[in-house]
């Protein structure tokens, strides 16, 4: 693409007003998404460590499987989630008879992941700083007989005040890059699409903001 990737950031407009004239090519999104993917499975790996702690207390090997998971899931799922995000967009824009084909719609959907780039990194250095002091609750192998005993110690350990405010910061730095990207987006479902300012906009909140309120619901409960 002809386009320079900050002016995504800075002049999405114009950005995707040029990039509905070039041919779709899925390979710079998906370079964009795969570097959010491998942040997502260093984040992965850095906060899933105390859990790794804990599951090894009990079983040496339950501890290793928690760490694997931790970053193959996050590699695949955001890849999955770039699909799934864009895919309720383009159902939503729909029912403004938007035109414009589903390839097109991922190309420009991709270019929005750039910020998540930045929350990734802005989260993984509050990672690094406040993993490290969580306290983790020791549990041997007879307490894998008792799930009680299991869920009292993972209680204690999400609700570690170290963890606790890590989870804190890294909702408001997620919430914050996600609206970042919930603005370009609005570009990108314009002209991928062809609707209006008005509509893409409409069909870009409604899943984000629909997000926004789950996430903090569940900070809310934990």
């Amino acid at each position: 693409m002809k386009n320079s990737l900050l002016s995504a950031l800075v002049s999405p407009n114009a950005f995707f007003e040029n990039a509905q004239k070039e041919k779709e090519n899925l390979r710079i999104p998906a370079l964009i998404v795969l570097a959010a993917a491998v942040l997502a499975g260093v984040h992965g790996y850095i906060v899933s460590g105390p859990v790794a702690r804990l599951m090894a207390g009990a079983m040496p090997s339950l501890g290793t499987i928690v760490l694997l998971a931790a970053i193959i899931v996050p590699l695949i799922v955001t890849f999955v989630i770039w699909a799934f995000w864009t895919g309720i967009i383009y159902a939503i824009s729909l029912a403004f008879k938007g035109t414009g084909s589903f390839k097109k719609m991922l190309e420009c959907t991709g270019y929005g992941y750039i910020p998540q780039i930045a929350g990734s990194l802005i989260t993984l250095i509050a990672a690094l700083e406040y993993i490290p002091k969580v306290v983790v609750p020791q549990i041997t192998s007879a307490t894998l007989q008792n799930p009680e005993a299991i869920t009292a110690a993972t209680k204690a350990l999400m609700q570690d005040p170290a963890m606790t405010e890590f989870t804190q910061i890294a909702t408001i730095v997620s919430i914050v890059f996600l609206l970042w990207s919930a603005n370009i987006w609005i570009f990108a479902v314009k002209h991928a699409r062809n609707l209006s300012m008005r509509d893409a906009a409409i069909c870009v909140f409604i899943p984000v903001l629909a997000y926004i309120l789950y996430t903090i619901y569940s900070l809310s409960v934990l």
